[in-house]
């Protein structure tokens, strides 16, 4: 590699005094230099931040007993907006109108550098604010129920509502009703208004909560307790329950993805019946596909003019029918287990074996329902460019 060759540097045109030879002959010059890397709009939201959290977010350190503690519930200086309002419809006998003005005023908050309070003053604040306190008398009157505006976590998500969670109390009642009071979980959901899924759930955990507690294991109680208090429950009444959630929502079944013309006469009355038949000849109706049917039957014979005690007495009938019938399936499904697969034990593990036929189980092209590999899908022609959309003819 050729040397470097260095470029000759400006020579200035003042003389220079004379440097002994035992001396360093650079010219070192300085220049000012900032220590701190720290600019100060950074600074400037930094004390931002402090004043806030010790003036109106200092309501925070501890949660409000009984109430989600959202920072959209609070206005700027730091008071829980439904309280005041509270107190303002008690002084004034109503202000609808100031309510909602003031309700749209706080709702968009969402920079801190707009909060020009002084710490000593919100901190006095904070200090008068109507929270209560751990002497507090029981005769305090009780916060309103918290609102949309307040189950919004996140400020500058306005869509985003916080669901409730299910509480301890109804988590024991669905336990206390399937595994000791022998009920289905279809009973326990209609009752309670839990989603099956979510009563079965339900179930399963409390079961390994209580073998944990037979052993002596630890439980993350006081997590749970926090995570409960800050969040909106469902509370468990039992004589008048509250609804948790949609029961009875229509699956969507896969065959009904598809887009579809069907072409029927003007005359022709076409039901949910015929829907299904369009879609696949063994589809069942919306009817026969919602989880809970009994509903839907309960409300059909009412509005047919059935009696009460008819209606009852009639579902009872059906239940007990449906008990038998899928006790009878699985009877039939545990024979059938028992004398087609065979179980080859090894202590940790269990291997089972059974003779199947490819042609009936996957189908001549390989794509049958009970197939290797039928899950993952295989892509629809519905939608791409150039495919008849139409019937070609009326069947």
């Amino acid at each position: 590699m050729p040397p470097r060759v260095r470029q000759p540097r400006l020579q200035s045109t003042l003389p220079r005094p004379s440097i002994p030879p035992h001396q360093c002959q650079c010219v070192c010059q300085t220049r000012s230099r900032q220590f701190s890397s720290t600019s100060q709009h950074a600074t400037r939201q930094r004390d931002d931040m402090f004043r806030w959290l010790n003036g109106p977010g200092s309501v925070f350190r501890q949660p409000l007993p009984g109430s989600t503690n959202y920072i959209n519930a609070y206005d700027k200086g730091g008071n829980l907006i439904r309280a005041r309002d509270m107190r303002a419809g008690e002084n004034n006998g109503g202000g609808a109108e100031e309510k909602a003005e003031s309700k749209e005023k706080d709702v968009d908050e969402g920079e801190v550098r707009d909060l020009e309070v002084d710490v000593e003053t919100a901190t006095i604040k904070h200090k008068k604010a109507q929270r209560p306190s751990r002497g507090a008398t029981t005769n305090a009157v009780p916060l309103p129920k918290e609102t949309a505006e307040d189950l919004m976590p996140f400020p500058m998500n306005r869509q985003f509502r916080s669901q409730s969670v299910l509480s301890e109390e109804l988590k024991d009642a669905i336990y206390e009703r399937v595994m000791v009071q022998g009920k289905s979980v279809r009973d326990v959901s209609a009752a309670l208004g839990v989603e099956m899924r979510r009563v079965g759930a339900v179930v399963r955990l409390k079961a390994v909560e209580k073998e944990w507690e037979s052993k002596g294991k630890p439980l993350a109680t006081p997590y749970s307790k926090a995570v409960l208090s800050m969040l909106p429950q469902t509370p468990y009444i039992p004589n008048d329950p509250r609804v948790h959630e949609s029961i009875n929502d229509l699956p969507v079944h896969r065959a009904t993805t598809l887009q579809l013309f069907q072409p029927v006469s003007e005359t022709r009355h076409f039901d949910r019946r015929d829907a299904a038949q369009a879609f696949q000849r063994n589809l069942l109706p919306a009817e026969d596909r919602i989880p809970h049917r009994e509903l839907y039957l309960m409300e059909k014979w009412r509005y047919e003019g059935v009696q009460r005690d008819e209606r009852i007495q009639r579902m009872r009938e059906r239940n007990e029918e449906d008990f038998w019938a899928k006790k009878e399936r699985e009877d039939r499904r545990r024979e059938r287990e028992r004398t087609e697969v065979t179980k080859v034990d090894h202590g940790r593990s269990v291997f089972k074996f059974q003779d199947v036929k490819v042609d009936v189980r996957a189908g001549k092209d390989g794509r049958g329902p009970a197939g290797v590999g039928a899950r993952y899908g295989v892509p629809h022609q519905d939608r791409k460019r150039g495919m008849i959309k139409i019937p070609t003819r009326v069947g």
